[in-house]
């Protein structure tokens, strides 16, 4: 069974600091990891092949960043990575992107399943999963915790909050992946050594036959600013001669400002 896993870096969100003045998120110099629950759809590709064989292929769009962040794959157990540089594509939406990596798949070629996180954890949009399934007429399986694979199917259990449900879906097929799915792996010392021997193969728009302005063209949502809320304190501070007294004193502060 071939796999296909969409991951994407982004930068480290622990390491994100706020521009005291226009309160934008500050990225530069910022460490880029894979999105957390892409990498839980990493760690299911590999316990799959662990239990019926077959390739790991990663695919992602990025920069020359990516190659470096994208080595972790390959240290848990990813066989190969492919991604898409192409600095006009910096800023493309779900829309526009789902059909950077529709050719992208298809110039990897065959493929059993394609595996993604539900959502990355810098847009949280929660749309490339069904996207990529509509865009290569194959099934989709959203919201996936547990998956199993054999003749010739995906078996999944998917959580729907309040129930559970079990599907079975022919190869190919899409699946979108839950955080609650897995732990991911820390690869060991060898097989990061090992990592930067296997093949990583980068395309531009023109290897995959596509023209530049035509998919922008295809990307309707545009980020005019990105900030976050400015949040003021109001820096209430209780005195008081005993732990009682600064209990209670506390109390009627929090009840006078509304809070409770």
């Amino acid at each position: 069974m071939r796999q296909v896993v969409l991951l994407k870096d982004i930068p480290d969100l622990t390491e994100i600091k706020l521009h005291r003045e226009t309160r934008a998120p500050i990225v530069e110099g910022v460490k880029r990891r894979i999105s957390e629950v892409d990498k839980r759809a990493l760690e299911a590709a590999i316990q799959l092949k662990e239990a019926v064989g077959g390739e790991i292929v990663a695919l992602s769009m990025g920069d020359d960043k990516t190659k470096t962040a994208l080595l972790e794959a390959l240290a848990m157990g990813a066989d190969a990575v492919y991604i898409v540089n192409e600095p006009e594509f910096k800023c493309l939406d779900t829309n526009a992107t789902s059909k950077v990596l529709e050719a992208a798949l298809k110039q990897i070629g065959e493929y059993d399943l394609v595996l993604t996180g539900e959502m990355t954890l810098d847009s949280l949009s929660s749309q490339m999963g069904p996207r990529l399934a509509e865009l290569l007429g194959i099934p989709q399986i959203t919201y996936v915790k547990e998956i199993t694979a054999e003749n010739g199917k995906v078996k999944a259990v998917r959580d729907l909050e309040d129930v559970d449900e079990v599907v079975e879906a022919p190869l190919p097929v899409v699946v979108s992946v839950v955080r609650e799915i897995n732990e991911p792996r820390i690869p060991a010392l060898m097989k990061i050594m090992r990592a930067k021997k296997k093949p990583q193969t980068v395309w531009d728009a023109a290897a995959l036959g596509l023209d530049v302005e035509e998919i922008k063209a295809q990307s309707y949502v545009k980020i005019t600013n990105l900030a976050a809320p400015k949040v003021e304190r109001k820096q209430i501070k209780i005195e008081a001669d005993s732990i009682e007294e600064a209990a209670k004193k506390l109390a009627e502060a929090i009840v006078s400002e509304g809070i409770m």
